[in-house]
């Protein structure tokens, strides 16, 4: 069961600007990316179920956020049915984040009161969504559309909340252009946790990297 409400993660997703990115099948070094990203204090982690038995691997990295990192929010993405969305909030995802716009997990996740954002690459879709109940749009590929496209959805709708992922950097100049053109927040993933970071297993530098990136972002937003 999820330790969060869907109140809670938006206020998260709000609050840090960030939502980190991450798949890896070792369980072992998942926690040591949890630890790296908790302790540069970012409060969010959407685990993206790409890989054969990603559910075991989320089941055991839930369990240890719970555990040994009080205030982390993990959720999971790259959902595509009801069925899996089901499954991972059976093992306590606090958030779902999808592809594409799918009406059935919409529906799954209402019924728990669990945040769900959809991709959405067009203002019909997203407005379908925000109808559905979406409180967060995943804009996606957030590189093929870019800042522009979300300052021009914020003129018509002030009210969507939109969170780019893909196309989304540590540089301050690409932060400031999303965030200065109306983003609630931005996912990120092998921009923040590299192939070399994980490669190397350079934790710390992961950790300092987390805190230089919500520090960009609250010196953009200020």
């Amino acid at each position: 069961m999820a330790q969060f409400s869907r109140i809670d993660v938006v206020n998260a997703m709000r609050d840090t600007g960030m939502v980190p990115l991450f798949y890896h099948p070792d369980i072992a070094l998942g926690k040591k990316v949890l630890k790296a990203c908790y302790d540069g204090g970012a409060r969010l982690m959407e685990f993206t179920a790409r890989g054969d038995y990603a559910y075991e691997v989320f089941s055991e990295l839930n369990k240890y956020t719970i555990k040994e990192l009080p205030g982390m929010i993990m959720g999971v993405g790259s959902i595509t049915d009801a069925a899996a969305a089901s499954l991972y909030m059976q093992m306590g995802a606090n958030f779902i984040v999808t592809p594409s716009l799918r009406e059935d997990i919409a529906l799954a996740c209402n019924r728990r009161k669990i945040l769900w954002s959809p991709g959405c690459g067009s203002l019909t879709e997203i407005n379908r969504a925000e109808e559905l109940g979406c409180e967060v749009i995943k804009l996606f590929p957030g590189s093929t559309y870019g800042p522009g496209f979300v300052k021009a959805i914020k003129g018509p709708q002030p009210w969507t909340s939109i969170m780019p992922t893909g196309g989304v950097s540590t540089e301050e100049s690409n932060l400031k252009g999303w965030f200065d053109a109306g983003v609630t927040c931005v996912g990120m993933g092998s921009k923040l946790i590299s192939k070399d970071i994980l490669a190397n297993k350079d934790f710390e530098g992961l950790e300092h990297l987390v805190r230089e990136t919500l520090a960009t972002i609250i010196k953009i937003r200020n």
